[in-house]
């Protein structure tokens, strides 16, 4: 990804939080010699090893993942908030852009079996349910239900590397920065209003 230096996030704890909290993804490999991207939730957790890795899976309807095997390289993509930019908001001639925040991960591709896929399967509907008023988990499902898993493919993804954008105005003085922020906060837009926040914590 494409990053000039000054919009460049190298701070690790950051990235992590970003991942964990933006974990609806696009995942991107080749199979068949074509470029083929699933959406879905790739969840950060750390490995036995204590690396890194992304879990996910998909439908085995899905051909995408009869590339994991003949090429390992995968491409994640994960998006935070954006927003459009009027030059207009600035106290010079300039011209307009987009701020936002994105994540790609790089890495290697490992399909999982057995009771691999029924752990990475809790661990997923533990995150999403916490917040439920009645919420379900794995072990309650019955069998029959479960048998659904026969139909999808687990997977793990060794992180070969990380690259993260932050584009938020940081090429801005802080009068036009100000601006920026007080402007996005009028368009009442929930992604202007989470960038003109993100704003804010580059200030502190």
């Amino acid at each position: 990804m494409y990053t000039p230096e000054i919009y460049k996030n190298e701070n690790q704890e950051e990235i992590k939080k970003f991942l964990q909290e933006n974990s609806f993804g696009i995942l991107i490999n080749q199979t068949n010699g074509k470029l083929c991207a699933t959406h879905i939730p790739l969840e950060l957790e750390t490995n036995k090893e204590g690396k890194e890795i992304l879990c996910g899976h998909i439908s085995k309807e899905n051909p995408q993942w009869n590339g994991f095997i003949d090429n390992d390289e995968i491409l994640a993509v994960f998006s935070g908030p954006h927003s459009y930019i009027s030059s207009s908001w600035y106290d010079h001639e300039n011209v307009p852009t987009w701020n936002y925040i994105a994540v790609h991960v790089y890495g290697k591709i490992k399909i999982i079996k057995g009771e691999a896929i029924i752990e990475s399967l809790k661990k997923l509907v533990d995150k999403y349910e916490q917040n439920s008023e009645n919420p379900i988990r794995i072990a309650d499902l019955s069998k029959k239900t479960m048998m659904q898993t026969r139909g999808i493919v687990a997977f793990e993804i060794e992180i070969t590397e990380i690259q993260a954008t932050k584009k938020l105005s940081q090429n801005r003085d802080e009068k036009n920065h100000q601006n920026i922020i007080s402007e996005l906060e009028k368009t009442k837009d929930f992604q202007s209003i989470a960038v003109a926040n993100e704003m804010k914590k580059c200030l502190l």
